[in-house]
């Protein structure tokens, strides 16, 4: 799947080495975009990059941990250095840690905030004045089904994506006059190395192909220039299991 509005818009997908973000980053530089490619593993990085250069799709590649403040803040002094601007944030860099809430380290529940939320909302903060400057942008949180719903073992990181869905729909309003969008996609179990890792018990067959997330991400940035509004889309299958 291609769309047609992305030529020559810069993307900035966190999280971009693999799974999701990795999917995403090859679906918009398919689609014309220019890719920054962000995570911490910078050999991982460049080898999307490759894979983005094979097709003649354009990608930078700029190392970064999002569970560091200054980290984040000098990613985004590089963008406006190099860039004066940015179109398109996706914000898919995410950790998890599961356990009975009576006994969860609070070190492991504070990495979590760290950078499912606090990560988040500072990266929109830095995004914002960079869009604002154009008076133009999209903005697309990658969630979760536990953002909505509550599942066993999963409070620290369902608290940290239902922050992500107030920042959300927030946001959505907050940048209405700004010509800015914000939107949320909320899927269940993707097939991913973070969900192998955390739920090995759960059959690959029926999880979500991260390609499908990406596909979710070119509808909505197709939609971008039109009056059509979508502020949250949900992705599950009947079979799969909660992550």
């Amino acid at each position: 799947m291609r769309i047609d509005n992305l030529k020559d818009k810069i993307v900035l997908v966190t999280g971009a080495s693999k799974g999701i973000g990795k999917a995403i980053s090859i679906a918009v530089a398919q689609s014309g975009a220019e890719v920054i490619l962000v995570a911490r593993d910078e050999e991982k990085l460049k080898q999307v990059k490759e894979e983005i250069n094979h097709f003649k799709g354009e990608a930078v590649v700029i190392k970064a941990d999002f569970s560091k403040e200054n980290e984040v803040i000098q990613l985004f002094e590089q963008i406006k250095k190099k860039y004066q601007r940015l179109d398109v944030l996706i914000n898919n860099a995410g950790v998890a840690s599961f356990g009975n809430t009576e006994n969860f380290p609070l070190e492991e529940f504070d990495k979590i905030m760290n950078v499912n939320i606090r990560s988040v909302f500072l990266a929109c903060q830095k995004a914002i004045k960079l869009m604002k400057e154009k008076n133009n942008g999209y903005i697309i949180n990658i969630s979760s089904v536990v953002g909505f719903k509550g599942y066993n073992k999963q409070c620290a990181y369902g608290i940290s994506k239902h922050g992500v869905m107030g920042l959300t729909k927030s946001l959505a309003v907050e940048l209405q006059e700004q010509n800015i969008r914000v939107s949320a996609i909320l899927p269940g179990g993707v097939y991913t190395d973070m969900v192998a890792d955390a739920r090995p018990d759960l059959d690959p067959s029926v999880l979500i192909d991260p390609k499908e997330i990406a596909h979710t991400i070119l509808y909505l940035l197709s939609l971008w220039d039109t009056n059509a509004a979508v502020d949250q889309i949900y992705i599950r299958r009947n079979k799969s299991k909660p992550f």
